[in-house]
């Protein structure tokens, strides 16, 4: 079973998202699960009975690994450095990793390490070594057991033959009127699903793997994640299949590492599509119902559902290549399940809009592309669907990204206190760009940001993913600190076009 290239592991989650300044803080726990094993005791082993052993058939056991962010200081130039561990489409929620350095706003990024699109291996089974006797007692009562059960049912049907049928049928009226209202997961299902693809990216090398996409307008453009279409650039092969069968030829129009959204064109795109509506992820609430559609290791058209479980969840992820850029977001998270190949599909609400586009997730597994296993713990990332609109209509104007920045380089290293912009940039260039946005705002080397309008920042990487939810232009208050006393300042972003 091919699965997609989605990311692997991202670091960890900070324990609340950032949060308007008066908001109260959130706290989350999770259930711990436990189980028992049977205590009846085992019938006696016949003494004819063969000494008969077998494997015991298992699932598969995934093994926990805690990725860390990057400990040295990556160049403020965009793209920046890969992360230490990358790992993607299980995305890991920044706030892990130690040590980190200057960065360049708006372009540098962070990762973590895990393995998005690991294919699936069955376990060895394991051994039940001096138990052959013990198998076979249990396998002579359970034939017993068919047996008996067996002579009974054939005695009562023989029984029943002139009595009539005991089952009771369902009439098929009843059966097709069945009401699926709107807003019912049924009913949201049905619409969504003709809008959705699933994605196979192929590399010149025979590299890929599967993702997910929807349709975003009538000409025939798929929005779906930049690390879904990455084996397929530079020459690769990329179709598309809708859940009727029909599959078309792709190509890439734009691609953007730093949101990682893509936009690929069906060739020759049918003239019935109709393209999915966008709600407004500004407006989402915790608490809300989600449905998610994908192709969780290549299961294609699988539907789940959830809730909205947070907010402005900084995420840093990327898709574990050698060349690997991070990617940024201040995600909606969801505890729909999402697994290796939902990645690039859409979230949608109750309503049937796309709210966010499913990116990452936490795992517990750990491994890059085609090793370990990796699955979803109730952990999930969208891109909210009000940045990747932007992206999207940029990609298909132009075919290149646009990037808000603010013209400072920050320190990248795991904290608490805010986002420190840092005594000197990359390759020994100044800090804070003369004349750049930062420049007029007044802000220098050394000075910490704590706040940008009213979310807090508690990091360099949560001020890349905040200012990326902006548009070059937007005008933003910064509330900072230097030398112990807090300042605010208003700044007009500035704009970075493309990856490089």
């Amino acid at each position: 079973m091919s699965t997609e290239n989605e990311g692997n592991e991202v670091p960890k989650a900070p324990s609340a998202p950032p949060v308007p300044v008066d908001s109260p803080a959130a706290s989350s726990q999770g259930p711990t699960a436990g189980g028992t094993e049977p205590t009846a005791p085992l019938p006696p082993v016949p003494q004819n009975a063969p000494n008969a052993t077998g494997p015991h058939p298992g699932g598969p056991a995934a093994h926990a690994s805690a990725p860390q962010a990057p400990g040295s200081a990556p160049d403020g130039s965009w793209p920046p450095p890969p992360p230490a561990n990358p790992p993607y489409g299980e995305g890991q929620a920044y706030g892990a990793g130690p040590a980190g350095a200057p960065g360049g706003f708006g372009a540098d990024g962070a990762g973590g390490a895990g393995g998005w699109g690991a294919s699936y291996q069955q376990p060895a089974p394991k051994p039940r070594n001096g138990r052959g006797g013990l198998v076979a007692a249990v396998l002579v009562a359970a034939l017993v057991a068919g047996g008996l059960g067996g002579g009974l049912g054939y005695t009562l049907a023989k029984d029943n033959d002139n009595n009539g049928s005991t089952t009771v049928s369902a009439s098929d009226s009843g059966a097709t009127q069945v009401k699926r209202a709107p807003g019912t997961i049924a009913h949201v299902a049905a619409k969504a699903l003709p809008s959705t693809v699933t994605i196979e990216a192929e590399g010149t090398n025979g590299d890929g793997g599967t993702g997910t996409g929807f349709v975003f307008d009538t000409q025939g453009h798929i929005i779906t994640n930049n690390h879904v279409v990455a084996d397929a650039l530079d020459g690769g092969k990329l179709t598309a299949t809708f859940p009727d069968g029909r599959k078309y030829d792709a190509q890439v129009v734009g691609h953007a590492q730093g949101y990682d959204v893509a936009v690929i064109k069906l060739k020759n795109p049918p003239s019935d599509l109709k393209p999915l509506p966008l709600g407004d992820s500004d407006k989402v609430a915790v608490g809300d119902e989600t449905i998610a559609i994908g192709a969780p290791f290549g299961l294609s058209n699988t539907v789940t559902t959830g809730i909205i479980s947070a907010k402005n969840r900084p995420v840093a992820s990327s898709d574990g290549s050698a060349t690997s850029k991070a990617s940024y977001m201040s995600a909606l998270q969801t505890d729909a399940s999402i697994n290796p190949g939902n990645s690039g599909g859409p979230l949608l609400d109750a309503s049937g809009a796309v709210i966010g586009i499913n990116s990452a997730i936490q795992s517990t597994s750990s491994g890059g592309f085609g090793s370990g296993q990796s699955g979803s713990i109730g952990l999930g990332f969208a891109i909210p669907i009000n940045q990747a609109k932007y992206v999207a209509q940029q990609l298909i104007k132009t075919g290149k990204p646009v990037y808000a920045k603010i013209g400072a380089s920050v320190s990248l290293e795991e904290s608490s206190a805010g986002a420190k912009i840092t005594d000197q940039g990359a390759a020994g260039s100044s800090a804070v760009e003369p004349g750049g946005p930062a420049d007029k705002a007044g802000l220098k080397p050394g000075d910490v940001i704590t706040k940008l309008d009213d979310m807090v920042i508690d990091s360099g990487p949560t001020l890349i993913g905040e200012i990326w939810t902006h548009k070059p232009g937007d005008k933003v208050t910064i509330t900072y600190k230097r030398g112990g006393q807090e300042h605010t300042t208003e700044l007009t972003l500035g704009s970075r076009v493309g990856d490089n």
